[in-house]
């Protein structure tokens, strides 16, 4: 079983010696890095990230913390500066916090997770450098914090020792797909089919899916048209020592990629233009066109056949906005009467008024390549 956090806390001293490896506390500095809301373009979170002296990367501090046998006392202390800063953390965002699965149960961890009041709006993330030995303590120790208010991430999914079993024993609210999955998945479809396939089975579990480390336009792009809702990289912010907004210009750029992958997956990249006739109007035209009543509202079609090429008339047997999916279009026109099944789908925008067609080959091959 877990140790009771209560328990641990009161057996501790305030601070944790870490002197082997830094000069003071004031060496280990926290930075903060914005978490975006793609839908929204807006911050929804940001991630604490510790700081050292030199040029070593924080891993490298780390390592060397578990190689002096203080790996557990170096996090407890970056645990401690992140979670000091929650009470300047912006509304309406939540802060995550980077902590080893094999440390949680530790008592400088517990204690550092214990001092606040409460873990609300707290993201506890489970990295994955080292194994986990004890899936069921890690669900016990999880669940307390659970109890707390905290969220559980999986942090770096795709890479390490987090495999399908420890999603399933965590069951976590936030997934992270590695950023090895993310650089470059806009030209290859290879890392794209993957980041598509972690982001099906966050969904099944009723989590969100993260993608970390974006710096291009080209993978916003990708991560956008995927429908990912959460997004972490250079591009959007470097981390700063203070809950930096988003510039605005980094505002236009989500909002832009959002709305051109939308429109890339709805049916209006797709449309065909379509000439219009008054019912009451003799003129011999060459089909397809449109049949439209006095008001303006389309009756039939006129089809061609394409075997004869013969003209014949078709009702309007499904319409649907420009904003429509495809895949959904798609399945609407093929479960259609047998007759009609291969008609063309009409498109009007809202006020009812045409505006093309849709060829149900052009629905299937853009669902194809989707």
């Amino acid at each position: 079983m877990a140790p009771d956090q209560e328990e641990v806390t009161a057996t501790l001293p305030d601070r944790w010696d870490c002197r082997p490896l830094l000069a003071g506390e004031d060496d280990l500095t926290v930075v903060f890095q914005p978490i975006v809301d793609l839908a929204g373009a807006t911050i929804a979170g940001y991630e604490a990230l510790a700081r050292f002296p030199g040029t070593a990367a924080p891993d490298v501090w780390f390592a060397a913390a578990h190689e002096a046998g203080l790996g557990a006392e170096l996090e407890a202390l970056a645990l401690r500066k992140a979670l000091a800063a929650l009470p300047d953390l912006p509304p309406d965002t939540f802060l995550t916090v980077n902590v080893s699965p094999h440390l949680l149960g530790t008592a400088p961890v517990a204690a550092a997770l214990a001092a606040p009041a409460t873990l609300r709006r707290v993201v506890v993330e489970l990295t994955e450098h080292m194994p986990t030995p004890d899936l069921a303590a890690l669900r016990e120790q999880t669940a307390l914090l659970r109890g707390r208010g905290a969220l559980i991430a999986i942090d770096d999914a795709g890479s390490g020792y987090a495999g399908l079993q420890q999603l399933a024993e965590v069951r976590p609210q936030l997934v992270k797909l590695d950023r090895a999955l993310v650089a470059g998945a806009d030209t290859d479809p290879v890392k794209a089919a993957l980041a598509e396939m972690v982001g099906t089975f966050t969904s099944r579990i009723d989590a969100w899916l993260l993608a970390e480390g974006i710096e291009t336009v080209g993978e916003l792009a990708v991560f956008a048209r995927l429908g990912v809702p959460l997004a972490q990289g250079w591009l959007f912010g470097r981390p700063t020592p203070h809950f930096a907004p988003l510039a605005p210009e980094v505002v236009q750029l989500v909002r832009a990629q959002v709305a051109r992958a939308q429109l890339s997956e709805s049916v209006a990249s797709l449309l065909r233009p379509v000439r219009q006739h008054d019912a009451g109007d003799r003129t011999v035209s060459p089909p397809p066109y449109v049949v439209v009543d006095d008001a303006g509202v389309p009756v039939e079609l006129v089809l061609a056949d394409p075997r004869t090429n013969t003209a014949y008339r078709a009702p309007v047997s499904l319409r649907v906005p420009p904003s429509a999916p495809v895949t959904e279009t798609l399945q609407r026109a093929l479960t259609r009467r047998p007759a009609h099944r291969f008609d063309p789908v009409l498109c009007t925008d809202r006020a009812g008024t045409v505006v093309g067609l849709l060829r149900v080959e052009d629905l299937a091959a853009a669902a194809a390549g989707s």
